[in-house]
């Protein structure tokens, strides 16, 4: 582990104009400096970077953070990572705190297999250039396949030779141990004597976001109906296929120009694809999706093509991981090929531009696709029909995040059309399949709506409910905002803005998001020990949720042009002179929301069919919760339009 007094050297030595302006050109803007965001297309300069505040935003797109998550973030690096690379540039010595033995055991272990395997690509890759056999055979194969040298480097492919022992003879010689050279796949274990284990096979490598390489893929060249087409690394400290996509190394920059990530099945798929210049491709390796392989590509964009085989079995595989990509909120199509290609025989036989051409003109939606598909193999059979209506509710139903609530709504409305089923009950199906997973308890416990639920009708969510819903976090992050920024300023008398907001102000209960509630009370721990903690402090917090929400809060530095005054003769209120009214409306504004919501569900109460003495306690409630927002508007010098 990284020692605390190492990191706190990094981040006094760190200039955020220094690190991001070696990635992207930027140029000053009065105190801040401007470029073209990285992380995504633009002409416009809207990346926007403040020196004072050590934070970057982007008004085009919405990244925002500091200096370690912009590293993290552009080189889709770990925390510890990112660390190391700014320890390195910096010429910074880590000291690396004490940690048990059974953790340095699995750090050495997994250090020695990356060395492992970088010298088994080495080997490999050096047979089909400098060994007969290699050449004969492992090159011949992939220049079969259409490979250029230059691709053939780019993805360091290779061919382990026939022979029993070549391999684990070599890396014995080279003092590498049984046991670790087992754990890699690489060699096995017969009457103590080690094999190769991939012998005559052309072999792949697996790289992580890093470009370390953490396993292989290695496939049978001669025909051998008992071997298996590819052998793959077991899994062990640095592999593990469910969380590893092959090719997403080479791809990432292109996945997030692109903003687009195109998935196949195989190794040769992506190399071909790569090869003639379409790059945002990543594989599978015939595996099924998985939530954290979902989860690597949202990390570089939200829009997956899946791109398949048109025969059955391509269509199945198209529709592995459906519902899982769907819950993580990815924007899916998918594509067949024309039966009996496969996307790298099809990209060599019509090449780039008409691939391209293809593919853009046979996207389509894998959530109505999936509908046809299944409705051409139902037929006329009214049971079949009966128990896809349940399979694609259930699907929808997986559209759970909050921004796609439209999304889900279009579902239901063209899934609706395409079954011939009424759209109403659609929807009462979708519902049932939300209510049942989420259950009714957790809604009367957390007293919101944590996911979009489909519409009964369009009068039950009106505009002022989707306000009330949504908007008291524009409130609660205000709060914390006017918190980090003005803690330490006075308030009133002698007492501070933290005092103020800490002691006095506000109640975490009444916060929705538990997020911005850790916050306060990461804050509240160090008020209460005698600390008023600066924005820096939290800007570089441990916990990257923390460290991403207060880079999204803090306001950036402006400046008034110098002509203002001279034109206008008037002078312009700063921070300084406005943050007591600044603290004192996020706290009303906050409370006023607050007063509105239960009104609201007050009145709803009042709608349904209830006792003459629920409806008197209710009318009182509504008489008392009226009156309180009417002070809380007198306060705020706010009028409501009723």
């Amino acid at each position: 582990m990284i020692s605390k007094d190492s990191i706190q050297q990094i981040l006094s030595r760190i200039d955020i104009i220094d690190v991001i302006g070696s990635f992207i050109k930027l140029k000053k803007r009065g105190v801040n400096y401007l470029g073209n965001c990285p992380f995504h297309n633009e002409k416009s300069p809207s990346f926007t970077v403040s020196q004072q505040k050590e934070i970057y935003k982007c008004f085009g797109c919405g990244k925002s953070g500091n200096t370690i998550s912009f590293v993290m973030e552009h080189e889709k690096y770990t925390y510890v990572e990112a660390i190391r690379w700014l320890a390195k540039k910096y010429n910074i010595e880590l000291e690396e705190t004490a940690v048990s033995n059974e953790q340095k055991e699995v750090i050495l272990t997994a250090e020695s297999l990356y060395i492992i395997n970088n010298f088994a690509q080495q080997y490999f890759s050096n047979n089909i250039y400098h060994n007969h056999e290699g050449v004969a055979v492992g090159y011949s194969y992939f220049k079969e396949r259409g490979f250029t040298d230059d691709t053939i480097k780019k993805f360091q492919l290779g061919y382990s030779l026939e022979a029993w022992t070549a391999f684990s003879t070599e890396a014995l010689k080279q003092q590498y141990k049984a046991e670790l050279l087992l754990k890699t796949g690489l060699v096995t274990q017969k009457e103590n004597e080690l094999l190769d284990n991939y012998r005559g096979r052309v072999t792949f490598p697996i790289h992580n976001l890093s470009g370390k390489v953490v396993g292989f893929g290695a496939r049978i060249i001669k025909k051998n109906d008992k071997a298996p087409k590819y052998i793959n690394t077991p899994q062990n400290e640095i592999y593990d296929k469910s969380k590893l996509l092959y090719g997403l190394y080479f791809a990432r920059n292109m996945v997030v120009k692109d903003n687009e990530c195109m998935l196949v099945e195989g190794y040769t798929d992506v190399i071909s694809l790569h090869q003639a210049g379409i790059e945002n491709v990543v594989a599978s390796s015939g595996t099924s999706l998985t939530v954290e392989q979902l989860r690597l590509i949202k990390k570089f964009t939200k829009n997956l093509t899946i791109l398949y085989d048109g025969d059955g079995a391509g269509i199945k595989a198209a529709l592995r991981g459906l519902d899982l990509a769907l819950e993580e909120g990815l924007q899916v199509k998918v594509v067949l090929v024309p039966t009996g290609e496969d996307p790298d025989s099809y990209v060599q036989k019509i090449g780039k531009d008409a691939f391209k051409t293809y593919i853009a003109n046979n996207k389509q939606d894998v959530v109505l696709f999936q509908v046809q598909v299944a409705l051409q193999a139902a037929g006329t059979d009214s049971a079949a029909k009966g128990a896809l209506v349940n399979q694609i509710a259930e699907t929808i139903s997986k559209i759970n995040k909050t921004e796609d609530f439209t999304r889900q709504q279009d579902y239901i409305m063209q899934c609706s059309q395409l079954l011939n089923i009424d759209e109403q009950g659609l929807h009462n199906l979708v519902n049932k399949y939300i209510r049942e997973k989420l259950g009714k308890a957790e809604l009367i416990e957390n007293n919101k709506i944590p996911i979009p639920i489909a519409a009964q009708s369009a009068a039950e969510i009106t505009d002022d409910t989707i306000n009330l819903l949504f908007k008291d976090e524009l409130q609660e992050r205000n709060i914390i905002r006017a918190l980090i920024e003005y803690g330490d300023k006075l308030y009133q008398g002698s007492q501070t803005v933290a005092a103020y907001i800490l002691q006095e102000a506000i109640d975490t209960d009444l916060f929705d998001n538990k997020d911005l509630v850790h916050i306060i009370q990461l804050y509240a721990n160090q008020y209460q020990a005698g600390h008023i903690p600066k924005s820096k402090e939290f800007l570089y917090h441990e916990d990257n949720t923390v460290a991403a929400t207060i880079a999204s809060l803090i306001d950036f530095p402006y400046e008034v042009s110098p002509k203002w005054k001279d034109k206008y003769e008037m002078a312009v209120p700063t921070k300084e002179d406005i943050y007591v009214d600044d603290v004192d409306s996020s706290i009303q504004y906050l409370q006023l929301k607050k007063i509105r919501k239960l009104i609201l569900d007050n009145q709803e109460l009042m709608q349904k069919d209830i006792s003459h003495q629920e409806q008197v306690i209710s009318m009182e409630t509504h008489k008392i919760l009226k009156e309180q927002e009417q002070l809380l508007i007198k306060k705020a010098g706010t009028v409501i339009v009723q």
